[in-house]
């Protein structure tokens, strides 16, 4: 360290920047009366190798705290130390005593997982007891990061159209951490690569991953009561960087591998005509309530990071179900957040990004619900992100609910009342055929305004947060037993049905039901107008035994078996299958509404007539006009007619005559057993001479016109 040479710096770029033959540190703290950069030289220093005290005069511009060290390079580690009031009824948390993460750290090593460590536990952190440093060895470090030495060759975000999209949901480490995988590197970024190929085959277009910023695996405190065994936060919605790719999920981490391994996977990705699209938290920390733990934000400056209540700025006001929200619409976190999604564009080559809790981003710094929130429409039209996917969570825990209404513009959300009121139909409820109706075509009673597009409804009927599709037609209830909360946690309004056993079973009738209810969850959700998501392992029957709420299950309970895949070939054939003809046809996947000026989309009941929308019916079916579509090769599109029928009897449905000179082939027919329920494309059967059809109970149908 004696080589080093500690110059002013400049403010201009918050963290740790290489440039030239130094590197510049930057970091804000309005308050702060002293601060510490303390560098390492290896990660397991017991402590730091070189302290170096900011100059308030000179290393101090505004409330930017700033210092170029010359002869430090990429690699480097290090950590910071702040000083300044501690008043909490004031909102000020400082403790020079507490070692702290740099916000825009790119890297962290290894280290142990963040609170494992017993000092580190009992000091809330790292820090100082009894006047001496504790042992930092197996503490993690911040990490100097080049982001210029990577060979992208020539990659960039593939920004496909939104109305293209077809998205896979899956946890990076999850992916491919079973020993079924059969890849070399499990649970990692390397890892998943050698699934790629798997995922261009199913026919998706991008992958969704659940958060891979770096976070606090070990914040869990709860034990299974069935293993005795310590559970842990596996879905990872609880950041610690929001800079920095998660270290554990690297096969490579030596400084800065972590980063370079993820930068391969996208580039992969891209290769093979994949998006990568990034679960992201931004609306509170791994730092908790009051009684949490100083990592970073608190201790360079609570006051301006968090939303604390007027007149008791000691606590924290938590609309993220989390113990804080972040102050997301003040300046300085607005522009933090900015400049996190910048990097990960600019820097990562990543395609979107999907925003847990994101009304939580809409609340001012007196938590009140803001239309005209600062942050969502700085995100949208920031010109760096303006052919970036955003897709907003539109509910926090506070009670901040904006489906259809999220702010912003051009954000597309996550349709909750997809997934409910389709669930309730196939289901075979009554009275649900016209909410399903409307679902289908793409929700216009909720985003048919301003502008909006159909687009805006990001539709599911499974995702991370509840059952699989396995357990949703497996189960009548919730199974959390082994996430040490009595099974009081995950709701209980999930609108499933275990069609006559609860879990798992033998008995071939109940089998035979559940994979064709599967197969109808699905066809539904590939030909609704709006934006396709999917959960990994829904194509081949993954189950979490009936656990709704497996955020802290990191074992096989979460982990996808891909055994699952080889015996349920028939549902990833059907999966695929589905998938293309979406994407051959510009029917299912319209940018715009439908008009009712024009017969683009026709209402049908059994008998051939409109539908008596006030029946209580079980059966709905529509007829989509190909000639008001274009297809990619110049070509109008086909007719379609897609009929369900989610009654306990079979139906005979009266055909609709397609357009005069084509004849109706059939697409799909999920109560057909095997591959032939589904054709291959231009392999469908002709059925010119049928004015009707046989559709039996709990079955859907898609004919098309030729």
């Amino acid at each position: 360290m004696n080589s080093l040479q500690f110059l002013e710096g400049s403010p201009r770029n918050l963290g740790a920047v290489t440039c030239g033959d130094g590197v510049n540190f930057a970091v804000f703290s309005k308050n702060a009366e002293r601060v510490v950069l303390d560098l390492f030289d290896t990660p397991q220093d017991k402590q730091p190798s070189f302290s170096f005290e900011f100059d308030p005069v000179k290393n101090r511009t505004g409330s930017i705290w700033h210092v170029f060290v010359k002869g430090l390079s990429a690699g480097a580690l290090y950590l910071y130390r702040v000083d300044g009031p501690y008043n909490p009824p004031q909102g000020h948390r400082f403790n020079f005593n507490k070692f702290l993460f740099d916000p825009y750290a790119k890297s962290f090593t290894s280290g142990s997982v963040f609170r494992s460590y017993n000092k580190q536990r009992a000091l809330g952190l790292a820090g100082v007891e009894n006047g001496r440093l504790s042992d930092l060895s197996d503490f993690p470090k911040c990490v100097v990061v080049d982001d210029s030495d990577f060979d992208w060759q020539g990659d960039k975000p593939l920004n496909y159209p939104l109305y293209k999209s077809v998205i896979y949901e899956t946890h990076l480490k999850g992916y491919t951490a079973s020993p079924t995988s059969g890849v070399r590197n499990p649970g990692t970024y390397k890892g998943f690569i050698e699934k790629i190929p798997y995922l261009k085959n199913l026919g998706i277009t991008a992958v969704e991953f659940m958060p891979i910023f770096e976070f606090d695996e070990d914040e869990n405190n709860n034990i299974n009561p069935k293993t005795g065994e310590k559970l842990s936060n596996y879905w990872g919605y609880s950041s610690v960087g929001f800079f920095a790719p998660k270290t554990t999920y690297s096969s490579d981490r030596t400084p800065g591998g972590p980063v370079r391994e993820f930068k391969e996977l996208v580039r992969e990705m891209h290769k093979a005509g994949l998006e990568v699209i990034l679960d992201v938290v931004y609306n509170h920390t791994a730092e908790g309530n009051e009684q949490g733990y100083t990592f970073s934000f608190r201790g360079f400056e609570n006051s301006v990071y968090y939303i604390l209540p007027p007149g008791e700025k000691q606590y924290y006001m938590n609309f993220s179900g989390c113990g804080n929200t972040m102050n997301a619409n003040h300046p300085v976190v607005t522009q933090f957040i900015i400049d996190s999604l910048r990097y990960w564009v600019m820097e990562m080559h990543v395609d979107g990004f999907r925003f847990d809790l994101a009304s939580a981003l809409c609340r001012d710094s007196a938590g009140a619900l803001q239309m005209q929130a600062f942050l969502v429409n700085a995100i949208a039209e920031d010109p760096v992100l303006s052919n970036t996917k955003l897709i907003a969570e539109p509910w926090d825990c506070g009670g901040g609910y904006l489906v259809g209404g999220f702010p912003g513009g051009r954000w597309s959300e996550w349709n909750d009342r997809y997934r409910n009121d389709i669930r309730r139909f196939i289901r075979g409820d009554e009275g649900v055929v016209t909410a399903a109706a409307t679902r289908i075509a793409g929700s216009s009673d909720l985003y048919n305004h301003d502008g909006r597009l159909t687009t805006a409804s990001v539709n599911f009927i499974t995702a991370h947060d509840g059952f699989t599709l396995n357990d949703l037609v497996s189960f009548n209830g919730k199974h959390n037993d082994e996430n040490g909360e009595n099974n009081r946690d995950g709701t209980d309004d999930n609108n499933c049905y275990n069609h006559g056993f609860e879990g798992i079973t033998v008995n071939p009738k109940i089998e035979k039901l559940r994979l064709k209810k599967i197969k109808n969850y699905i066809l539904c959700l590939m030909l609704s107008q709006g934006v396709p998501m999917m959960i990994a392992g829904d194509e081949f029957r993954r189950t979490q035994n009936g656990n709704n709420n497996a955020y802290c299950q990191d074992n096989e309970v979460s982990w996808i078996n891909w055994n699952l895949a080889e015996k349920n070939e028939e549902l990833v054939a059907f999966t695929r299958r589905i998938i293309q003809l979406r994407k051959n046809h510009q029917v299912f996947h319209r940018e715009t509404f439908f008009s009712t000026k024009t017969p683009e989309i026709e209402w049908f009941d059994f008998t051939g007539k409109n539908p008596d929308w006030s029946n209580p019916s079980r059966f709905l079916a529509f007829m989509l006009d190909g000639s008001m579509c274009m297809n990619d090769d110049g070509k109008y599109d086909s007719d379609f007619y897609v009929a369900g029928n989610t009654d306990i009897y079979d139906v005979t449905i009266t055909l609709p005559s397609p357009h005069k000179g084509k004849k109706w082939y059939l697409a799909a027919d999920t109560s057909i057993e095997g591959n032939d329920c589904i054709a291959e494309s231009g392999k469908e059967e002709c059925i010119a001479e049928q004015k009707r059809y046989i559709l039996p109970a709990g079955s859907f149908v898609v004919l098309m016109s030729k």
